[in-house]
């Protein structure tokens, strides 16, 4: 059990606003207040940090892997364990290990290290998310076309069963391979349902939300483009304030000017959120892997297949946080809040993630007034050999 801590010395963003002079109080893994430093109650271990702003840590909903491991070739607990720590190390305090488009047998697999992973409590691991095997063909990006397929009764079973042992599940189909009927019954048992690789037009998109679809994976990417007569999925989203919306910003997967409009159009409360779509080359020096049998070559900072398709990104949350911040120009409280706050709000765990508010999980993240990434701890514990952004 952690034990009671008091983190000050820095500014304290909890999420909606920043506080200065004051000392973050945790106990028993939780966040337990905010009190000014003068009245530390006495038995709490002090930190203190050398300026700079004291945050909630990352939130990634879509993490192919890391440390060397890819969660498709590696669907176990180790792997998952290996994901999330070292992510950790990189600010990012809880996430989805994502399971690319795969057979049924190592889908479950996948599902079962999920299981496992929850049964045991591994630091940072949030629940799964399975990007496919639902999806277009016509936006399949790096996904096998050959394992791409419709979901069958036995499919909708299979995930309803896995989230009543899993604490989040979400799952990103396209609403040309899955019915609403279908949509609907994963919505009311409790599964994040996101809508990604799919050629579908503005009112298939909207009836899709309707039926209880919630999320749109890595906006822009893999799916319809908004154009003037036919807004597709990327006007659906822009348009709803029922749809959150997964945002790669790597400067590859999507133009600044596109970030841009589409943080200036996006309608509320539902918001975009930042994702890494990482992958196994995430703090190691890998040149190259394999996924699904296929190479992918990692060169200038992007993953592509060898015919240019990107596949995955090479990036860590907090330096989409810095791009963020520097190349878009969006205020540093915002782009925490993209990297904590909306992911939480978006799978409805926000009581307990996202922000420094009492009997929030205290994982929690220091970042110098250069915005380095200094310190970090999970629930309430520092985690060590933090690593800067990639």
């Amino acid at each position: 059990m952690s034990e009671n801590l008091a983190i000050t010395g820095g500014d304290i963003f909890d999420g909606e606003r920043r506080h200065q002079g004051m000392a973050l109080l945790c106990s028993d893994g939780q966040v337990e207040g905010l009190v000014p430093y003068a009245e530390i109650p006495a038995g709490y271990r002090i930190d203190v940090v050398e300026g700079g702003l004291i945050a909630s840590a990352y939130i990634d909903l879509q993490v192919n892997g890391g440390g060397g491991v890819l969660f498709n070739v590696q669907p176990d607990l180790a792997g998952i364990r290996t994901i999330c720590s070292t992510h950790a190390r990189f600010g990012t305090g809880a996430l989805l290990p994502t399971l690319i488009t795969d057979t049924p047998e190592v889908t479950k697999t996948a599902i079962e290290a999920g299981i496992a992973a929850a049964r045991e409590e591994v630091p940072g691991f949030l629940g799964l998310h399975l990007e496919g095997p639902h999806l277009s063909a016509e936006r399949k990006g790096a996904h096998d076309e050959k394992l791409i397929r419709v979901m069958e009764p036995a499919d909708l079973q299979g995930l309803i069963d896995a989230r009543r042992q899993l604490p989040n599940l979400m799952i990103t189909v396209a609403p040309e391979s899955v019915t609403n009927q279908q949509i609907s019954q994963l919505s009311k048992a409790g599964i994040i349902v996101s809508l990604g690789h799919s050629n579908s037009t503005l009112e298939t998109a909207k009836s899709a939300a309707e039926a209880g679809a919630t999320c749109v994976t890595h906006l822009f990417n893999a799916m319809s483009p908004l154009t003037h007569r036919e807004p597709g999925m990327v006007g659906a989203v822009l348009n709803n304030g029922c749809l959150y919306a997964g945002l790669i910003a790597d400067g590859y997967h999507v133009d600044p000017t596109a970030i841009s409009i589409a943080l200036a159009a996006k309608q509320g409360p539902a918001k975009i959120f930042l994702v890494t779509d990482a992958m196994s080359s995430v703090g190691t020096d890998l040149a190259e892997f394999r996924l699904n049998g296929r190479r992918i070559i990692r060169s200038g900072g992007k993953l592509t297949l060898e015919d240019g398709t990107l596949a995955g990104a090479d990036i860590d949350m907090h330096a989409e946080v810095l791009f963020m911040h520097s190349k878009i120009g969006v205020n540093l409280e915002e782009c925490l809040r993209m990297a904590s706050l909306y992911p939480a709000q978006c799978m409805g765990i926000e009581h307990k993630y996202g922000r420094l508010k009492p009997g929030a999980k205290a994982n929690i993240l220091h970042l110098s007034p250069e915005l380095k990434l200094n310190r970090i701890w999970m629930e309430a514990e520092a985690v060590p050999h933090v690593r800067q952004a990639t």
